[in-house]
């Protein structure tokens, strides 16, 4: 049998459908929705009932009989107007769990069309210190990754930070209009940096003089001037190691660190390819391209001679083809920025400048505090990122041990426990959600070790980690599977889904997907283990038939923690008031 039970299934559907002359594309069976009346469901018979003319339940019925003839199946349904309804035997489903248990990727498969996926997430601006809006960017882009590699692609991730535009000859104008000139910039560290900004930033908005200086310092800077390049390569070297340990804190990984600079001189290529193949023109001053249907037109060259919005994109999309032999590129990015996508997608297509790549904006919603409006400081500012994570750690702390009341857990294991505590609660939260969905940051619940959190999961694990060392200790080992109760066939039948649950969150590119499973499975295994002891089995093999499904259970909680990119402490400790 392969080992994924639904695939093993398909197989053998496939090959009736085959026998009787039927199209095997409506073979496919899925996980039943309803499980107290079978393990799955194949509803393959009411879609060829036209084509081949028959009534839907005699179609049913001649497959029903074939597979009571496979010894897999403990019982063959036809139900309604023509579902077909199997369950499997004990026997079968013991089986598959001792392949699961010997295979280093439990019965995941691997996707067939293996490629290069270029992924673009964080887009953090220089200058710029991350705030709440960038967590989701962050944590979802890292998890699409994860899962990925997992399903079997090449991936490079890329930062594509903000380092090239406005806000780049605002600060510059601001340290020169404070300082008379750009002789002390390179002294200047994040927070003097992001200061000058916060000041730039209201004095452009107030003086149209001052925006105007800053535009002008824009455009020398990108045309080359070696006194404001020197300054913005400082501005842009502090930042990045700025972002960088806010990255490494939410272990979010970046194999490039680029930024729309690095895409400059491609924007000239970009502009003349377009003016080469005739897709440009002049329109009140500004060179653009137009698009189909109501899309505004996308701005190659503004009236003032600068690159417009989208032509960083689409360059970028150029570079990532010619340099990167992408194959697909992947955009987690707010979803407010899908019309921008849909215009640089378009573009890229009318030049022909990755052709055969496939493109996609994966858009996320807001995370907002609990009056449903984007997530702030009690002043009312935007949360930084950075005071978001020791928000959380302080919360965290509220359960945990303080230092040496747990013996061998000083200051910095306490710390190191809490740290993966608070990262995995803060990344479970936004995780839960559906990606596209915005949600609401609940500090008080986040955290908590019951309910659909990542302590919950975290928790999972460390008991089974506690349940596995004591078998140790008394000198259990695993032996093969046995089913000898509901609970335990539907912990099997549970952990059999996931290479479905794996492959659905890759084609979705839906994290959430993943962390509802981890979070059924963690229950399952609960419901297992209150009425199926190990340590007092009834007998030896049905202690070693449990022991091996708990150790099951734990790895792929904590493979699943992994695509979510969440660590699994081995051992969660509570304080007795958090009991």
């Amino acid at each position: 049998m392969t080992l994924s039970l639904e695939n093993s299934i398909n197989q053998k559907m496939c090959q009736i459908f085959s026998r009787l002359g039927l199209d095997p594309r409506f073979a496919a069976v899925k996980v039943s929705d309803r499980p107290d009346l079978s393990d799955f469901q194949c509803n393959g018979a009411l879609a060829l009932a036209k084509s081949e003319r028959k009534n839907p339940r005699e179609i049913a019925a001649g497959i029903a009989a074939e597979l009571e003839k496979d010894a897999a199946f403990a019982k063959i349904s036809v139900d309604g107007p023509g579902f077909i309804n199997m369950s499997l035997t004990d026997a079968y489903i013991a089986a598959n769990m001792d392949e699961v248990a010997a295979d280093e990727r439990f019965g995941v498969g691997k996707v067939e069309d293996s490629h290069t996926v270029v992924m673009d997430f964080g887009g953090p601006n220089v200058a710029k210190a991350l705030h709440v809006g960038h967590l989701r960017s962050a944590v979802i882009g890292e998890s699409i990754r994860r899962i990925e590699l997992f399903a079997g692609n090449r991936v490079i991730s890329d930062v594509h930070l903000g380092d090239w535009g406005t806000p780049m000859g605002m600060i510059l104008a601001e340290i020169i209009n404070q300082d008379g000139n750009l002789g002390k910039t390179e002294t200047y560290g994040i927070e003097e940096i992001s200061a000058f900004y916060k000041k730039a930033n209201i004095r452009c908005k107030e003086d149209e003089a001052a925006k105007e200086k800053a535009r002008i310092i824009t455009a020398e800077l990108q045309n080359g001037s070696p006194e404001y390049r020197k300054a913005w390569q400082h501005l842009r070297k502090v930042s990045v190691e700025a972002i960088k340990e806010n990255y490494d804190a939410l272990d979010a990984h970046f194999d490039l660190w680029l930024g729309e600079s690095d895409a400059h001189e491609a924007c000239g290529e970009i502009v003349r390819l377009a003016a080469r193949k005739g897709l440009s023109e002049v329109d009140d001053g500004a060179t653009i391209i137009r698009l189909e249907g109501n899309k505004p037109p996308v701005i190659l060259v503004k009236s003032d001679g600068g690159f417009g919005y989208q032509v960083t994109d689409i360059a970028t999309i150029k570079m990532r083809y010619d340099d990167l032999h992408a194959e697909e590129i992947l955009y987690v990015v707010d979803k407010r920025q899908s019309l921008h996508f849909e215009q640089c997608f378009e573009s890229a297509e009318k030049l022909g400048i990755a052709p055969g790549v496939k493109f996609r904006h994966i858009g996320f919603g807001t995370v907002n505090g609990a009056d449903g409006k984007p997530f702030k400081t009690r002043d009312g500012g935007v949360m930084n990122l950075e005071d978001l994570i020791k928000l959380s750690k302080d919360k965290v702390r509220e359960s945990v041990p303080a230092a040496g009341e747990v013996e061998g857990y000083g200051e910095a294991e306490i710390e190191n426990l809490v740290s993966q505590i608070a990262i995995g609660a803060i990344k479970f939260q936004d995780l839960k959600n559906n990606t596209a969905s915005g949600y609401v940051f609940e500090l008080d619940d986040f955290a908590k070790f019951e309910g659909k959190t990542g302590p919950y999961i975290q928790y999972a694990i460390a008991r089974i980690n506690s349940i596995l060392r004591k078998a140790a200790e008394a000198g259990t080992k695993e032996g093969k599977v046995v089913i000898t109760n509901n609970e335990e066939r539907d912990l099997a039948l549970k952990i059999a889904q996931l290479n479905a649950v794996v492959m659905r969150a890759h084609n979705e590119k839906e994290p959430s997907v993943v962390s509802d499973y981890a979070y059924t499975l963690a229950q399952s295994f609960s419901t297992f283990y209150n009425v199926s002891s190990i340590m007092n089995a009834e007998n030896k093999d049905f202690a070693s038939s449990r022991l091996k499904l708990a150790r099951l259970v734990r790895d792929i909680l904590r493979q699943l923690l992994y695509l979510l990119g969440i660590e699994a402490p081995e051992v969660m400790l509570k304080k007795a008031s958090a009991e």
